[in-house]
């Protein structure tokens, strides 16, 4: 089995409402917008995936990537990862198309990726993951709405200028919401953007602050509290909190990790496989949570089809307890905005997400909805690439260049 095309789509689904993401404070969502890759087997097998974007950036990506993933067998997942983090030189960090082999092999298999990966159907509990930053009043009744709705758990956001109105929300909020409701808390500092508005990043005595705040209000855990790569600052934090810290939600993969496994920074990992490193990689992080006694819940606020990848990793790991981020913020940020090419993924009223056992990742592309939402900026197959070279090199050249890759096959 081999991957014999590639199309990418530029995907972009308005919103209702403007979102305003405290990960860009200031900056105004209008769209759900994501790039989504099909990759076509010499057997007729679709493989889909997205990665969440601003806009059309990764305009020139399909010509980077078809040298490197036509032809390739995509049930060889080493070799995937490979290529995939020598394209990453290159230009993007690509490992949110690794899933789409992951869906083919599912596919071929007539299994859930879940299972592929020694995994069982089981009904998952979510936790309401707001995105904004609210006044206190208007959260709470959000919250108190999404109580009526079957939810046990939720999270915040703070990303004030001041540390004293961070901790003013949450004082508010825990009052506001009771103590029979569990509440994190995210400050977005794991990777700091402040393109629009300039808003501090944090240092190691502002995150003690606000983790005993967190401790001193009930909160289960507090999330990303300093930058991604500031390894050692993590790792004292995780030691003084009273509060579980919680990060790594879209670190570069295994070898950035593995350092945080060995400092200790956190007691619940978080990786994003559309960011941190792809299934392979996240799943590896999966069996050192349960090496080193650590909790695995994934960061999922991208998009439906992201949802879908991390949902299967976590249906992977038979011991997982956690509740899952489902991301929601009415009225912007709602299910059929934010799956968009996709059927709704909609919690039962006890928030409870049933399991799936589609074949593949376990979603089905709704063509009409991507011919409505989506353009395709790129379509490629081997002998495409082959012409492509061709009239790039001359055919010697082409011919030169086929015989050394077939000889280091």
């Amino acid at each position: 089995m081999k991957i014999s095309k590639i199309e990418l789509y530029h995907v972009s689904v308005p919103l209702k409402e403007t979102f305003w993401p405290t990960w860009i404070p200031g900056y105004p969502q209008t769209h759900n917008k994501f790039t989504l890759i099909r990759l076509v087997t010499d057997e007729g097998i679709e493989g889909w995936s997205a990665g969440s974007a601003l806009g059309v950036e990764r305009e020139g990506l399909g010509d980077l990537l078809g040298g490197y993933l036509l032809g390739a067998d995509p049930s060889d997942i080493d070799r995937v990862q490979g290529l995939l983090k020598q394209a990453g030189f290159l230009g993007w960090r690509n490992f949110w198309i690794e899933p789409a082999c992951w869906d083919i092999m599912g596919k071929k298999a007539g299994k859930p990726v879940y299972e592929l990966l020694g995994g069982n159907a089981r009904p998952i509990e979510v936790y309401c993951s707001t995105g904004e930053m609210r006044d206190p009043a208007q959260r709470i009744e959000g919250l108190q709405e999404m109580k009526k709705q079957g939810f046990k758990c939720a999270k915040l956001r703070v990303k004030s200028i001041r540390l004293e109105d961070d901790i003013r929300q949450i004082e508010a909020v825990r009052k506001g919401v009771g103590d029979d409701f569990v509440l994190g808390v995210d400050a977005n500092q794991g990777w700091l953007v402040t393109i629009v508005d300039k808003i501090p990043a944090w240092d190691l005595a502002r995150a003690k602050t606000f983790a005993d705040a967190c401790a001193a209000n009930g909160f289960e855990w507090l999330e990303e509290p300093l930058d991604s790569r500031d390894y050692d600052g993590n790792a004292e934090l995780k030691k003084y909190s009273k509060v579980k810290i919680a990060g790594a939600e879209l670190n570069y993969g295994w070898d950035e990790i593995k350092i945080m496994f060995e400092k200790d920074c956190f007691h619940i990992y978080q990786p994003d496989a559309t960011f941190a490193g792809g299934i392979a990689q996240v799943k590896k992080v999966i069996d050192e949570c349960k090496k080193r006694d650590r909790l695995y819940t994934p960061h999922t606020w991208t998009n439906g089809i992201g949802f879908y990848v991390n949902w299967n990793l976590v249906l992977a790991d038979r011991d997982n307890k956690l509740p899952l981020e489902y991301p929601l913020e009415y009225p912007s940020w709602i299910p059929q905005f934010r799956e968009g090419i996709i059927s709704p993924i909609i919690p039962d009223k006890n928030a409870m997400l049933q399991p799936f056992k589609t074949p593949g990742l376990g979603f089905e592309i709704n063509k009409k909805l991507l011919g409505k939402y989506g353009k395709r900026f790129f379509k490629m197959t081997e002998t495409g690439l082959k012409i492509k070279v061709i009239r790039e090199k001359g055919l010697r050249e082409a011919l030169n260049l086929k015989k050394r890759k077939e000889s280091k096959a």
